[in-house]
C-alpha cells in the first residue's frame, strides 16, 4: 500500500470547532470529516481502525457464545409503545413516519426488537440460554452534539442481548459479558476502570460502565484507593458513608436581612457560618409539577438520583418566573419554610439543628432553621453528588476522583422487557415463565476516539498497536534518489511478507512534511530510508517511546517487530 494512493487529507490548521484532542487529531490526520452536527464520514484510515476494533469485539463475543445477527435500524413505534419507552426516551429518539403515516423511529438501542424476535422464535427452556449480538449504526438526537465522536447523533455500536431461564442464569451471562469487556478493552491497549452505574433509560437493576481514563472525559468517577475494597462508581450512581453533622444547637427561628446576598459564598460570608450549615433549596419542574430539592450548601444535587427517587420522566431546573411564582421571591432567596411545593430532603439536611435557608423574601434569610420543626420532613433521600474526600460507602476511607469516557456498559434487565413483550418459555414441567434478560453495549466509534484521548502527544496520535490503521510507515527521505526509493520499497515488501501492515510513503514531499504526517497519523513505527542507505542501513523509530535504532536493511523487519511487541 502506498500513501500516494490513499485518501489521507491531513490538515495543518486546527479546526475551530474541535474542543477535545480526539476531535482535533482525527480531523487533522484525515480520519473523519464532519457532515452535520454529530454526524461524520469515516475515511480509509478510520475505517481500518474501526474494522480492527470490530474484529476484537467479534472474537470476544463469539468466545462467550454470542451469535451475530443484524437487526433493522428503522423500528415500528408499536414495539416501543409495548415496552413503554416511546415517551420515556424523550426527544433523543429520532421519530419518523412512512407514506402511510405510520410511526417509526431510528434505533438508539434494540431491546424492543430483539425481544420481539426471541418471543416469536423461542418456546422451550431447551433453547436457552441465548446470546445474540450485532454491530451496526445507532441514532440519538443529542441536544448538544459535541466533542466529535464522543457525543454524536449517529455512531457505530455493538449491542448484545442475553436471554436466560432465571436470575442465576442471568448472573452467569452478566459475568461472561463483564469478563469479555475486560478482555476487549485490554486488547485495545486502553487504561480503563469498570464502575457501578445508573441504568438510565435502558432500565434494569444492576449496571457497570467501562470507563477509559482520560482528563477530557465527561464522566466523573469516584473510587476507593484501597485495592482490597475496590469500590468504584460513576458519580451519578456513587454513594458514600453517611456521617451526620448536626450543624449547631437549636434556637428560635429568626429572619435576618441579607441585602443582595444570593449565592452560597455571599450568604456564608455575610453571616459568618460554614457552608455545611446552609441549605440550598433548588426548584425543579417535572411532568407532575414543581418539587424542591434540599441539600447542604457545600453539596450539589445529583439530578439522576433525584429523578430516580421521584420516578419522573422529565426533570429540569425551574426558570426564574416559576421560582418567583412559587416562592414570592427572586432567585437566591428560596427556602423550605412555608413553601407550598413537595420537598425532597437530603438526609444530611435532615440532621441539621440550626440551619440557614432562604426566607422566600427578597434580601432575607432564616437562621436557626430546624428541619422537622420549621418545615416538614416526611422522609429523606440520598440526592447529593458524592465528591472526592467523602468516606467510602464500604470501608470508610476517603474516596478519590478521576475523569473517564464511557466506552461500554453491561446491564441486568431482568424481566423488564420480557413480561411486557411476552417473551415467555415453557420449563420442564410445561409451566410458562418469562425469560430473564441482560444486555451490554460497546461504542465502537467512541472507543476509537477514547483511544486517541488517552494516546496522543503534541505531535499527533499514538495508536496502540492492536488498533493502529497500519503498524508501520516506510518512507524514503528523497523519492528522487533511486537507491533510497528502492530500499524503502524492499523494506515495505519484507514487512508485508512478515505479516506487518506497512504503508510506503512515496509522495514527492519534503522529508519534514512526511515526518510530521507520520507523527500526526500515529503509525506505531516509522522506518526511514535516508543517507545511510548507501551503507546498507535504515532507521527504525518507535512513535511511543521516541527510541530510534540504525539497523542493517536485512534486520529492519526484526527491529520493527521488536518495537511493535515492546
Amino acid at each position: 500500500m502506498r500513501v500516494s494512493e490513499l485518501l489521507i487529507p491531513t490538515l495543518r490548521e486546527v479546526p475551530a470547532e474541535a474542543e477535545v484532542a480526539s476531535h482535533r487529531l482525527l480531523l487533522r490526520a484525515g480520519f473523519i470529516r464532519k457532515v452535520a452536527a454529530g454526524i461524520y464520514t469515516y475515511l480509509p484510515l478510520a475505517q481500518r481502525v474501526l474494522m480492527k476494533i470490530k474484529a476484537i469485539v467479534r472474537e470476544e463475543m463469539n468466545r462467550i457464545g454470542g451469535q451475530e445477527i443484524l437487526l433493522p435500524i428503522i423500528q415500528p413505534a408499536e414495539l416501543w409503545h409495548q415496552s413503554g419507552r416511546w415517551n420515556v426516551y424523550g426527544p433523543e429518539l429520532f421519530r419518523l413516519q412512512d407514506r402511510h403515516k405510520r410511526d417509526f423511529c431510528l434505533g438508539p438501542t434494540h431491546e424492543e426488537i430483539v425481544t420481539a424476535l426471541v418471543a416469536a422464535e423461542v418456546r422451550s427452556y431447551k433453547q436457552l440460554p441465548l446470546l445474540l449480538y450485532q454491530i451496526q449504526n445507532k441514532y440519538r438526537d443529542e441536544r448538544r452534539p459535541r466533542f466529535g465522536l464522543l457525543r454524536g447523533r449517529e455512531f457505530v455500536m455493538k449491542d448484545l442481548y442475553s436471554f436466560d431461564r432465571d436470575e442465576e442464569g442471568l448472573d452467569r451471562s452478566y459475568q461472561k459479558m463483564f469478563e469479555a469487556y475486560t478482555r476487549v478493552f485490554s486488547r485495545m491497549g486502553l487504561r480503563f476502570r469498570a464502575v457501578e452505574a445508573d441504568t438510565g433509560a435502558i432500565g434494569g437493576s444492576v449496571s457497570h460502565e467501562f470507563m477509559v481514563l482520560a482528563d477530557s472525559g465527561e464522566a466523573v468517577i469516584v473510587y476507593c484507593p484501597d485495592e482490597a475494597c475496590g469500590y468504584a462508581a460513576n458519580v451519578e450512581k456513587a454513594e458514600s458513608m453517611f456521617v451526620p453533622e448536626t450543624g449547631g444547637e437549636e434556637a428560635p427561628l429568626e429572619m435576618v436581612a441579607t441585602p443582595g446576598m444570593r449565592t452560597v459564598e455571599e450568604v456564608i460570608g455575610f453571616l459568618g457560618v460554614p457552608a455545611k450549615r446552609l441549605v440550598k433549596t433548588l426548584l425543579y419542574r417535572t411532568e407532575r409539577g414543581l418539587v424542591a430539592a434540599l441539600v447542604r450548601g457545600d453539596r450539589e444535587v445529583n439530578e439522576v438520583k433525584l429523578q430516580n427517587h421521584l420516578d419522573v420522566l422529565t426533570l429540569e431546573l425551574a426558570d426564574e418566573a416559576a421560582i418567583e411564582a412559587a416562592t414570592g421571591a427572586p432567585v437566591g432567596f428560596s427556602g423550605p419554610v412555608g413553601l407550598k411545593v413537595p420537598l425532597v430532603v437530603d438526609r444530611e439536611v435532615a440532621a441539621l439543628k440550626a440551619a440557614v435557608t432562604g426566607a422566600n423574601k427578597a434580601d432575607a434569610h432564616f437562621v436557626n432553621v430546624c428541619p422537622g420543626r420549621d418545615f416538614p420532613v416526611t422522609g429523606t433521600a440520598d440526592i447529593r453528588l458524592v465528591a472526592a474526600g467523602d468516606p467510602c460507602a464500604r470501608c470508610g476511607k476517603p474516596l478519590a476522583e478521576v475523569r473517564g469516557i464511557e466506552v461500554g456498559q453491561v446491564f441486568k434487565l431482568g424481566e423488564k422487557y420480557s413480561r411486557v413483550m411476552e417473551a415467555f418459555y415453557l420449563d420442564e414441567q410445561g409451566i410458562q415463565r418469562p425469560m430473564v434478560m441482560g444486555t451490554c453495549g460497546i461504542g465502537i466509534t467512541r472507543a476509537m476516539a477514547a483511544a486517541v484521548e488517552q494516546h496522543h502527544d503534541a505531535d499527533g496520535i499514538i495508536w496502540p498497536v492492536s488498533i493502529a490503521p497500519f503498524h508501520a510507515v516506510v518512507l524514503p527521505v528523497n523519492v528522487q534518489d533511486a537507491e533510497q526509493a528502492a530500499a524503502a520499497g524492499r523494506v515495505q515488501q519484507a514487512l508485508a511478507a512478515a505479516g506487518v501492515e506497512a504503508v510506503l510513503d512515496d509522495r514527492a514531499e519534503r522529508p519534514g512534511v512526511k515526518f510530521k504526517d507520520a507523527d500526526l497519523v500515529g503509525y506505531p513505527v516509522r522506518v526511514t530510508a535516508g543517507r545511510h542507505v548507501a551503507e546498507g542501513m535504515v532507521e527504525v523509530h518507535n512513535r511511543r517511546t521516541r527510541e530510534s535504532a540504525l539497523v542493517p536493511e536485512e534486520e529492519a523487519v526484526t527491529a520493527v517487530k521488536k518495537f511493535l511487541e515492546a
